[in-house]
């Protein structure tokens, strides 16, 4: 099993404290909107080292820390 972030983006406000607190610039906004109208973060997986910060800032429970099963 493997650690990912996961965006849950219906969430999302579109505060930024995921971007800015990201350690290895992995996150940024992409370019679709959600429900709310807003711009939500997508994750760069080859920068992202699944530490977790994103997730802990984030006011709103917009992004996950999940285990996923490693097929390989």
């Amino acid at each position: 099993m493997a650690l990912k972030i996961k965006v849950l983006s219906q969430y999302c406000k579109s505060c930024g404290y995921c971007v800015h607190f990201c350690p290895k610039e992995a996150i940024s906004f992409g370019t679709e909107r959600n429900g709310l109208g807003v711009f939500y973060p997508i994750v760069d997986e080859a920068k992202c080292i699944n530490c977790g910060i994103c997730a802990t800032v984030c006011p709103d429970a917009a992004l996950e820390l999940r285990e996923e099963e490693n097929n390989g």
